[in-house]
């Protein structure tokens, strides 16, 4: 039978070790117990002006790649109403082909219940507002 190495622990280090573990590990959970890290005071989850920034697209100046990311519009739609907008503009090239959410429904298989959902997706900088701007015209 082969010799014990030197570099071998006893059977009483290895016992001495294995307690020394347990107690640290023991330790570490009370803290955590007595002593749980808490925030007290989160920030909100979205900022005050989190519906007016960068997350909202234009309908009328989105290419297809940015409509293709809001929910309910694949790579197929967003192309689709792309391609009616730009047919709009040479049918209509003083007006705005999308002036408020309701004119999105002139696009083949966009009904009421694809414009509630993209609602919040969407900002018409260029409709009507206040009586200043009538029929969609730009500026």
């Amino acid at each position: 039978m082969p010799e014990r190495a030197a570099w071998l622990w006893t059977h009483r280090q290895r016992a001495v070790l294995a307690g020394a573990v347990v107690l640290l590990a023991g330790v570490g959970l009370w803290r955590a117990y007595r002593a749980p890290a808490q925030i007290s005071d989160p920030p909100a989850m979205v900022g005050d002006r989190a519906g007016r920034l960068a997350t909202r697209i234009d309908p009328n100046t989105a290419d297809w790649a940015a409509w293709a990311t809001l929910p309910l519009i694949g790579e197929k739609r967003a192309k689709e109403i792309v391609a009616f907008r730009e047919s709009w503009r040479g049918e209509h090239p003083d007006e705005v082909p999308f002036a408020k959410l309701e004119d999105l429904m002139r696009v083949k298989g966009i009904g009421k219940a694809t414009i509630a959902t993209l609602e919040p997706y969407l900002i018409f900088p260029h409709g009507p507002s206040d009586g200043q701007q009538q029929g969609g015209h730009f500026p």
